[in-house]
């Protein structure tokens, strides 16, 4: 793909482009390497997405809590089951502080993803891939090629719900790193299942029970430098369709969170981990817990952020999942309809097209009576 560096000329529609870009199997990073001054036009978002980039200084006085959870066994654990209630239920996102996983496993994945994302295009290439069935994989915009504007983003997959991965499939310049933080990052779901059950007013043993957050995704996702960083993002605004999310980020700073109409910045914290509520646990929970819309925004510098998404076991995405029972009132309305992890998460592709949310269309006739016009 030719450099773009003094001229509008490409399409920003044009599949002709997209698909030459894909081609390359170089990603975005192959991009960045060729010196451009100018980004292809694909990558450019619309004002209402690209504008208004900084958080709003109005609000500054509010702060994304932050839960320390190393004595969640002790006598403080009804006092960290509080605070994980309000932050599910208020913000839909908190950072967790003594978590167990140590801070060289941390740094090691950081800088094991970093390694494989910035080495030659062409030793990269072999695991470019948009095949689903292929449990590690690395690709630019999982929805490039039917997305009109792309992200600012090249992502490394491990695909790890099974609970077995072959060690060789992961990419040997960050094969240790990626089995470290995967065997400590397990450990902390567990944890935060259950105080999430606690949180609800349920057994403990609640969410595992039910199947919904029994195994793990990882997306090692890397931003480049970009010479226009105003005009792009590095992901647009959205919610996570999964039920949780774990977030590792580096000191680069980017992510935002959308609360009470007000973007607020998620400032880097060292040794902290960013967990945020997923749009089926919003489900589940009958709009107890809220599923946040958030956004990353590219920095000057290359960013590095790996997430968890947390979800069923392959052998329980295609049972569906409502509202918990024990949860419901008689007073209470049922807020959704019952679906499966597979068709909610073809459901929010479709509808991520198009813009808007697909929780919308699972709401029951009663839902749509009491909260017509509100947006969730």
């Amino acid at each position: 793909m030719e450099a773009v560096t003094d001229s509008r000329g490409l399409d920003p529609f044009c599949p002709k482009d997209i698909v030459e870009f894909d081609n390359t199997k170089a990603g975005v990073k192959g991009l960045a390497d060729l010196g451009l001054t100018r980004i292809p036009e694909f990558f450019i978002q619309p004002p209402q997405s690209a504008g208004g980039m900084s958080p709003d200084l109005d609000v500054e006085g509010l702060e994304l809590p932050v839960i320390d959870v190393g004595d969640c066994d002790g006598p403080k654990r009804e006092a960290v089951v509080e605070e994980i209630r309000k932050a599910s239920e208020t913000w839909g996102f908190f950072q967790v502080v003594n978590h167990s996983v140590p801070q060289d496993v941390m740094e090691g994945i950081l800088q094991g993803s970093r390694l494989f994302h910035e080495q030659p295009a062409e030793l990269k290439r072999e695991y470019y891939s948009r095949d689903h069935s292929r449990k590690v994989r690395y690709y630019s915009n999982g929805n490039l090629l039917s997305c009109q504007v792309a992200c600012w983003r090249d992502t490394v997959i491990v695909d790890f719900r099974d609970g077995v991965i072959d060690s060789e499939a992961i990419p040997q310049i960050c094969r240790k790193e990626v089995r470290d933080y995967l065997g400590q990052i397990a450990l902390v779901r567990e944890k935060l299942s259950r105080l999430l059950s606690e949180a609800l007013g349920l057994d403990y043993d609640y969410l595992e029970s039910l199947g919904c957050m029994g195994s793990e995704f990882l997306l090692c996702h890397y931003y480049p430098s970009c010479p226009e960083p105003e005009l792009t993002v590095g992901a647009e605004n959205h919610s996570d369709p999964i039920f949780m999310t774990i977030l590792l980020q580096d000191d680069r700073g980017g992510l935002q969170i959308l609360h009470k109409g007000h973007w607020f910045d998620v400032s880097p914290l060292k040794g902290a981990l960013v967990v945020n509520i997923g749009d089926m646990m919003q489900l589940i929970t009958n709009n107890r817990f809220k599923s946040a819309k958030h956004r990353v925004l590219v920095t000057p510098n290359p960013r590095m952020s790996i997430a968890c998404f947390c979800r069923p076991k392959a052998e329980d995405m295609s049972r569906p999942f409502g509202p918990i029972k024990e949860l419901l009132q008689e007073t209470d309305t049922l807020m959704y309809h019952s679906i499966s992890m597979v068709d909610y998460q073809a459901l929010y592709n479709q509808v991520r097209l198009v813009g808007g949310s697909a929780l919308q269309h699972l709401k029951t006739k009663e839902a749509c009576g009491t909260m017509s016009g509100l947006n969730h």
